[in-house]
């Protein structure tokens, strides 16, 4: 594995600049150039914790981006995905799927700091959060009698997600009833997929997020898959009253946290020794699910991922009509 120095002198990835494909969409950690019927999504090294972009972790988006597609080329039979291909290490080309406005957490466990966390609700005497009706007694970090769904709606850029019950996802016109029950079975599967893996590698899937999108109307994945940004990996099952060690973007969270940071006001600047820390423990989570050993990207990675754009737009230019 790269050691802290090492990753130090790398310049993280906060963006690219490609003038044919005009200006991208941006999100927290995505910038998505829209070409025809497909979307070219780039991985950025950007993170962000409390709905607020914290500041960059070298080769975060390198690993999230080659996760991701390891994940949905190993799930395609649980459910169909948006993945084509994976042209540079910070790049998926994928299809041009019309987004739910519904994301879908699937909880395993009671846990979290944020403000829309299962624990912090249960903490304020919320016993049915989401909709979900939760027993007395429970501690934090325990593990819940079988795992729940908690949908969010997905707010626009700048915005905080809503919490949502099953019932109101159908009851609101976001998704038609049919569909829903597919995107929580599917939902599901997948969890179960990801615990049985992270099981083998000796690890805990505690939750995660999804986002399903229609093409032509085909129910299919989206966005990103079983990453430490969508998900809480543990190392081990929390004893009663200790924290587990966390192999996933809690370590950021825990230590905003501890700097009195919960998402009011100006966000601490992100030391680059943290930034460093942070993207061992992302390596790690990749190279113990996947078996395989991380190598980054060669730099300067921001001119190797524009060429590599430029490339798929000559690429289907030359296949237009």
């Amino acid at each position: 594995m790269l050691t802290l120095e090492e990753l130090m002198r790398i310049e993280p990835l906060t963006g690219v600049a490609v003038p044919q494909l005009g200006t991208p969409e941006s999100g927290k950690v995505r910038d998505i150039f829209r070409l025809g019927e497909r979307r070219l999504m780039v991985t950025t090294d950007r993170i962000s914790a409390f709905d607020r972009i914290i500041g960059a972790v070298p080769c975060k988006g390198q690993v999230l981006n080659q996760l991701t597609a390891w994940w949905m080329n190993q799930t395609r039979d649980v459910v169909a995905n948006h993945l084509l291909d994976l042209p540079h290490p910070n790049v998926i080309v994928a299809i041009e799927a019309e987004p739910l406005p519904v994301e879908v957490i699937v909880r395993g466990y009671i846990t979290g700091v944020t403000p829309t966390s299962l624990w912090t609700m249960y903490l304020k005497g919320d016993r049915k959060p989401y909709g979900v009706r939760l027993p007395d007694g429970l501690r934090k970090n325990d593990a819940l009698p079988h795992p729940i769904i908690t949908p969010t709606t997905k707010a626009a850029k700048g915005g905080r997600d809503q919490q949502l019950t099953c019932e109101q996802v159908v009851r609101e016109g976001l998704v038609e009833e049919n569909l829903w029950n597919q995107v929580q079975e599917a939902a599901l599967a997948l969890f179960a997929r990801g615990q049985e893996r992270a099981r083998s590698a000796g690890l805990i899937l505690a939750d995660t997020k999804y986002e399903f999108g229609l093409d032509k109307g085909r129910l299919m994945l989206i966005d990103e898959l079983h990453t430490a940004d969508s998900s809480r990996f543990w190392q081990d099952e929390p004893r009663p009253g200790e924290e587990p060690r966390n192999l996933d973007k809690e370590v950021l969270r825990l230590w905003l946290a501890s700097t009195g940071f919960q998402g009011e006001g100006a966000p601490p600047e992100l030391p680059g020794d943290r930034a460093a820390a942070i993207a061992m423990v992302y390596i790690e989570l990749y190279e113990r699910l996947t078996g395989e050993v991380f190598h980054p990207a060669a730099s300067p990675v921001a001119e190797h991922v524009a060429r590599c754009l430029e490339h798929q737009a000559d690429l289907v230019g030359r296949n237009s009509p």
